[in-house]
């Protein structure tokens, strides 16, 4: 379980003492402190407190490598327009209104990526396909850019729409790479200025290989979905209707099942899953493939999924790292503590730890730096790398769609059965947020490198790379529970 912030901790402890003072229950002297410190109640308090804690996180820099181009030419209302562009971060409430709805994306399992359309991307009707997008465009198996040659002859038109409350409007989509330089992935949409300003964030959503675009400052997904006849909950309802096919399907088998007892095969901590693994008529096997078309399935006589802040465990890229294993990472950057001899620290992208390691996040790749200091100037000495896409994998290994399923045992005339009681819907994360999260310094990573002293042997238990629990939101759907 991840600590609690020391605010949190400090007031909690005020209200313990403050209980005993006065002889209240622990609620109410949890909302006499949230009431000091100027809220309505300990909740609200919590609540104002998280929203904060998220408005630290900094938003995307604007993206303007197109003007570097020889086919691009600026004139004087360019240069204007290029020295006005966004350098501070969104407004508060923007910020927190766009941190929502990419939580309701997810929550729908729906994976996007996110452009900031700029002053003088407007005007000029060109913007840069960030890594983001391109990242996302592959993933969805859209488009791929280092796949499409540089020219104009070889531009890709496609279909795309402007989403909002009332209207889905068609629009035309471009993407192409310019004979200029090394051919600078770029996009435009046709009237883009006429669904977006300068600063807004807008999500591309691909729904069956056609781009949809939402702005995420202009709308709250929240409000729009509580009526059925709004344009985005009509496209959310289709979206998740089509994903949710297969789960559906299984879901459907499964309280078929529920009807009666299933009875047991075999004996041990396996028994329960090889049961109805057997009555769904899945073939028993060794195979590490999913289960059921791509969902896993984790039976047991009791439930046992848990939200863990910790996502998965992943080493560097020795052969592309300059430091070519995890002894070496602590040879060089470790500190003795009592018996042995350790690197245990957290590595963000927000600022360097006590130890002087920083990431930094390069088109798909994670790079791990230390920072020296040296003649009044900072240098970087490589460390480590991780790709983008080893990334992903792991993370989706780690956590793919599962259904959890709880049976309850009985036993008749001599043999055990199973009653299915319930099952939890737990989908697979948003891959193409994994690295956009890292980038903002919301996911972070845990080096846990140790030299034991007695034989000389170095563990590494990480590199974990971990993600606060109350950002959870950002990278997986909501479980879902159904019961039988």
């Amino acid at each position: 379980m991840p600590k609690e912030h020391p605010y949190i901790v400090r007031l909690k402890k005020q209200a313990k003492t403050l209980k005993k003072q006065s002889n209240i229950t622990s609620a109410k002297a949890l909302d006499d402190i949230g009431r000091q410190k100027g809220h309505s109640s300990w909740k609200a308090l919590l609540r104002n407190f998280e929203n904060n804690q998220n408005l630290k996180t900094p938003t995307a820099k604007i993206s303007t490598t197109f003007v570097e181009s020889d086919d691009i030419e600026l004139d004087e209302e360019d240069q204007e327009f290029l020295a006005e562009e966004r350098k501070d971060e969104l407004p508060l409430d923007i910020k927190l209104n766009v941190l929502d709805n990419q939580k309701t994306l997810a929550s729908y399992s729906i994976d996007y990526s996110i452009f900031e359309p700029t002053k003088t991307g407007l005007k000029k009707s060109i913007l840069d396909a960030t890594q983001q997008v391109r990242t996302h465009f592959e993933l969805a198996k859209f488009h791929h850019y280092a796949k499409q040659k540089q020219g104009i002859e070889f531009k890709k038109i496609s279909k795309a729409f402007f989403l909002s409350p009332s209207t889905v409007r068609e629009t035309k989509m471009s993407l192409y790479r310019p004979v200029t330089k090394k051919g600078d992935p770029r996009m435009w949409f046709t009237a883009l200025g006429t669904f977006a300003e300068a600063g807004d964030q807008i999500a591309i959503i691909i729904f069956n290989q056609v781009p949809y675009l939402l702005n995420l400052s202009k709308v709250n997904l929240n409000n729009e979905l509580k009526s059925l006849s709004n344009k985005i909950s009509s496209f959310i309802y289709e979206y998740t209707k089509q994903t949710n096919t297969i789960a559906d399907e299984l879901l459907f088998k499964l309280k078929e099942l529920a009807r009666k007892p299933i009875k047991a095969i075999g004996y041990g901590d396996t028994t329960v899953g090889m049961s109805i693994e057997c009555a769904l008529g899945i073939s028993p096997n060794s195979s590490k493939q999913p289960d059921y078309k791509g969902i896993e399935l984790k039976s047991g006589r009791g439930n046992k999924n848990k939200t863990r802040t910790t996502l998965f465990a992943q080493v560097a890229d020795w052969s592309s790292s300059h430091c070519k294993s995890s002894s070496e990472i602590l040879d060089k950057y470790g500190y003795q503590r009592e018996e042995d001899f350790k690197l245990y620290c957290t590595l963000s992208t927000l600022q360097k730890n006590s130890r002087g390691l920083k990431f930094e996040i390069k088109e798909d790749v994670l790079y791990e730096y230390h920072l020296i200091e040296k003649n009044g100037k900072e240098l970087k000495e490589p460390v480590a790398v991780w790709n983008g896409s080893m990334l992903r994998l792991r993370l989706r290994e780690k956590h793919s769609e599962t259904f959890w399923i709880e049976v309850e045992s009985t036993i008749i005339n001599g043999e055990e059965y199973f009653n299915l009681k319930s099952v939890i819907h737990t989908k697979s994360p948003l891959l193409n947020q994994l690295m956009p999260l890292i980038e903002k310094g919301i996911i972070t990573m845990d080096h846990l490198i140790k030299r034991n002293a007695k034989n000389n042997s170095v563990s590494e238990k990480g590199p974990l790379f971990k993600i606060d629990k109350r950002n959870l939101e950002l990278l997986f759907p909501k479980p879902v529970k159904h019961l039988f």
